[in-house]
């Protein structure tokens, strides 16, 4: 020891390169390129992974803003339908109808309203059919927009929903929109049963080979539906949903309801919201590998991130993207947004 303080030379560790200098992969060369950035992407995102939702009133001239929705609005027959083709001209490839009844009295306990042939959403189907052959066009079936307590299924006095007497109504909405020429029906009331009363109902009448069943199988309660209430105008007058929408932790309950639905006939799966049930499209993916996967954007989702680009946290457009691309990446191959208009311009300028 006395050695390494007499003026002899001191020992000091160096590193010694290992016999093997190559690296497997300098991953910056593979996304250094706009385009390559893209192709990394395992799901791109395209218009025709796009669903645009609608909000359709029963004055057929209106138009008139969503106050908590921004850049949305409620439209009546004589104005979406050149909004529609315009869109369209831009590369929409799919919608999805909500019916807004406004006229009074036209709500009733029983969602009488929702297949009225001349009310707002099969109005609009036909319309649209005409005006753009190529469209796709999904109607959601569901009764809350439509009954005067604001829930989503025929009620006992109590208050909780007859299931029966619920999933009957359900499919015949559905049917009634299939005959009156959706291609997609899509049930969001989350009424065990519904799927198999729907696809019975298709099949019945005949149209089943013509008409896509799209459930909600996996529909969450919580906070972020605001806006969509606001614009449908379909808050329930009394209590919650949540005795039938699922609980916000119950990613048990969201499988066993995606299984029951693929066992009741549904062709495509719905997990809603998106943002913050990632983990339940991929479950979502993971148990029905061969039908497609939609998430659904929600008002609330929509809103926050407009909220957050005002504030100036986030850029508009970058985090629209960054969320579709989570949904994508999750393992959905469909996205309900309302960016979709801002989206056909974005994507023209990739």
């Amino acid at each position: 020891m006395a050695g390494l303080f007499n003026g002899t030379k001191k020992h000091v560790a160096t590193y010694t390169e290992p016999a093997v200098t190559e690296i497997s992969s300098i991953l910056q060369g593979g996304y250094h390129h706009p385009l390559l950035r893209q192709w990394q992407n395992e799901r791109q995102l395209t218009k025709s992974s796009l669903i645009y939702p609608l909000f359709i009133t029963d004055n057929e001239d209106e138009m008139s803003a969503i106050d908590s929705l921004p850049k949305q609005n409620r439209w009546g027959l004589n104005k979406v339908v050149p909004y529609v083709e315009s869109l369209v001209a831009k590369g929409l490839k799919a919608v999805i109808l909500f019916g807004v009844p406004l006229a009074e009295g036209c709500k009733d306990p029983y969602g009488t309203s929702a297949d009225d042939p001349n009310g707002p959403v099969i109005l609009t189907i036909k319309a649209l059919r005409k005006a753009c052959p190529d469209l796709f066009i999904i109607c959601d079936v569901c009764m809350c927009e439509y009954t005067s307590h604001g829930h989503c299924g025929i009620l006992r006095e109590d208050g909780s929903i007859i299931r029966e007497e619920s999933v009957r109504r359900l499919a015949a909405i559905a049917v009634n929109y299939a005959k009156a020429g959706a291609h997609c029906v899509a049930p969001s009331d989350m009424v065990d049963g519904r799927v198999l009363a729907i696809k019975r109902g298709l099949i019945d009448a005949g149209l089943a080979h013509q008409c896509m069943l799209m459930s909600y199988s996996a529909k969450f309660s919580g906070n972020l539906y605001g806006p969509f209430r606001d614009a449908a105008g379909s808050a329930p007058s009394f209590g919650d949903r949540k005795c039938y929408q699922l609980p916000p932790g119950g990613r048990g309950l969201a499988r066993r309801a995606i299984i029951r639905d693929l066992e009741e006939g549904t062709d495509a799966i719905i997990v809603k919201p998106s943002t913050f049930y990632l983990d339940i499209i991929s479950d979502a993916k993971e148990l029905a590998k061969d039908v497609p996967i939609c998430a659904y954007q929600v008002s609330g989702e929509y809103a926050m991130l407009h909220a957050a680009a005002e504030k100036g946290v986030v850029d508009l457009k970058a985090i629209a993207f960054e969320a579709a691309y989570g949904c994508l990446r999750a393992g959905a191959t469909l996205i309900i947004s309302y960016f979709t208009p801002d989206f056909l311009d974005w994507l023209d300028d990739l």
